[in-house]
C-alpha cells in the first residue's frame, strides 16, 4: 500500500514536469501568440492550514501570524479555549518570483520548519488549466528529550513534508486546489504508525465581494492506524483582503498549524463541537532599496 501511495505521488509528479515542458514547446512553436496567465487563484499563501500556490514577490518579505485557540467545547471554564492559544510565525522571502524560502517557528511541539515553495507552471486563459506549485519542509522538533525518549537521537526529531500544490480558478469567484503530500516523522506517536506516511489536501475561495470571501480545506490522512486517536482535519473560514495585508478568521479541529502536525494529529471532532478558533495575518513588506 505504501509503495502504491509513493508510486502514485511521483507519477503526479512527472505529470506536472512534463505539462510544464509541453506548454514550454506550445509557446516555442506557436508564431509569438500570447496567452493570458490566469491571476489571484489565491490571494493569501495559505487557505486556512494548507499552502496555495502564490508566491511571495523577489525581494519581498511576508510576515504570518497564525493563531490558534483552545477548543471552544469547555464553553464559559476557559472562555471557549481563549486562555488557551497555539502559535506560529512564519517568514517567507521572495528569492525569486518562482522561489520563495520561508522559516518558521510554531510553539506546537517547540517546532522550527526550514521551508522550499517555488512554481512550477500557470494556468492560462485558453491553455493549461492548472497551476502547478512544490512545497517542502523540514522540521526540527525541540520537545523531545532524552527523559522521555532515552534513546533519542537527532535524527528523531526530524519531520519533512513534501507536496503538489494542483490549483484551478474556475471563475472570478471560485478557485479549488488538490494537495498529494508525503510526510515523514522521526517519531510517530502510534505505535503501529508508519514514519512514512501519505495524504490528500482537498481546498478552496468562494469570493462573494471582491475582498471577502469563504475559504476551507480538508486532509485526508491516507495510511492512519487503525487504531488512532487522531481524525482528518477540517478547517473553515472567512477572509478578508485589507490592502497591505489579508485577515483570516477559522474554526478546525486541528490546534497545530504546521502540515506533519495538522493532516496527522488532529485531535478535535466536529460533531462534538471539539474545534479550535483562530486567525493568520498575513503582511508582506518590500525589501527591494529604494532609489
Amino acid at each position: 500500500m505504501n509503495k502504491f501511495f509513493f508510486i502514485f505521488f511521483c507519477v503526479l509528479f512527472q505529470v506536472s514536469l512534463f505539462a510544464q515542458n509541453s506548454l514550454l514547446d506550445q509557446l516555442s512553436s506557436t508564431d509569438n501568440a500570447e496567452k493570458t496567465k490566469v491571476t489571484s487563484t489565491f490571494k493569501s499563501y495559505k487557505l486556512v492550514n494548507f499552502e496555495t500556490p502564490k508566491l511571495v514577490p523577489k525581494q519581498h518579505l511576508n510576515f504570518i501570524v497564525a493563531h490558534r485557540f483552545g477548543t471552544i467545547k469547555n464553553g464559559i471554564d476557559d472562555l471557549f479555549g481563549l486562555d488557551i492559544a497555539s502559535t506560529r510565525l512564519q517568514f517567507v522571502y521572495g528569492l525569486t518570483d518562482k522561489i520563495n524560502l520561508s522559516f518558521s517557528r510554531s510553539k506546537f511541539k517547540r517546532t522550527y520548519d526550514f521551508g522550499l515553495k517555488y512554481n512550477i507552471t500557470n494556468q492560462e486563459k485558453g491553455g493549461f488549466p492548472f497551476t502547478l506549485a512544490g512545497h517542502h519542509l523540514l522540521g526540527i522538533n525541540t520537545l523531545y528529550t532524552k527523559e522521555l525518549y532515552p534513546s533519542l537521537e537527532f535524527s528523531n526529531r526530524l519531520r519533512s513534508t513534501h507536496q503538489l500544490i494542483v490549483a484551478t480558478k474556475i471563475n472570478d469567484r471560485l478557485s479549488l486546489e488538490l494537495i498529494p503530500t508525503i510526510l515523514h516523522d522521526g517519531v510517530v506517536s502510534q505505535d503501529n504508525q508508519d514514519n512514512l506516511q501519505y495524504a490528500l489536501g482537498f481546498g478552496g475561495r468562494y469570493l462573494f465581494t471582491k475582498r471577502m470571501g469563504i475559504i476551507a480545506d480538508y486532509g485526508l490522512h491516507l495510511n492512519r492506524a487503525d487504531n488512532s486517536p487522531f481524525n482528518n482535519v477540517f478547517s473553515l473560514g472567512f477572509e478578508i483582503e485589507t490592502g497591505g495585508h489579508v485577515f483570516q478568521l477559522h474554526f478546525s479541529n486541528a490546534q497545530a498549524m504546521y502540515e506533519n502536525a495538522f493532516i496527522t494529529e488532529a485531535t478535535g471532532d466536529w460533531l462534538r463541537r471539539d474545534v479550535f478558533f483562530g486567525f493568520n495575518i498575513n503582511r508582506i513588506f518590500d525589501l527591494k532599496s529604494k532609489k
